[in-house]
């Protein structure tokens, strides 16, 4: 795909601290050939460092991926403070994590996550992981444009 019809596709901001977790998702990602950008934000003040930017006129990413144990700004506050801005409510999360503690998962649903995926540990499995929010959010989801 040429670079101009790249820079039209939105991009998928994935917020995760592990630079393990990082290099096996952008490898997933690249393995199913997803043809969004992915920009990565290493904790959660990197990620709401977006928001100026999207405010300003960057694209804005067709699904968001956080992780819930973020360095500086966790991740549920990261969501909270998302969900609470009028022009990005509207953007998919997906919360992606290692917790399958019952109250992470019912804290992300409560403050407006998308989906809660509990983060597979071998590649095969997070290859299958990627394949679907490729599929699901990238493609077939339907959004405001």
């Amino acid at each position: 795909m040429s670079s101009s019809v790249m820079d039209l596709l939105p991009p998928i901001l994935l917020i995760e601290d592990n630079p393990q977790d990082v290099d096996l998702t952008l490898r997933a990602f690249r393995r199913c050939r997803l043809a969004s950008p992915v920009l990565v934000a290493r904790d959660g003040e990197e990620a709401l460092a977006w928001i100026p930017r999207w405010e300003a006129g960057e694209p804005l990413p067709a699904v968001i991926l956080l992780d819930l144990r973020l360095p500086r700004i966790d991740g549920l506050t990261v969501l909270q403070t998302l969900k609470s801005h009028a022009a990005l409510r509207r953007i998919p999360v997906v919360v992606l994590t290692t917790s399958k503690e019952d109250r992470d998962i019912q804290a992300a649903y409560d403050l407006g996550a998308n989906s809660y995926i509990v983060k597979p540990v071998d590649f095969d499995n997070f290859m299958d992981v990627a394949q679907q929010i490729k599929l699901y959010w990238c493609v077939l989801n339907e959004t405001k444009r």
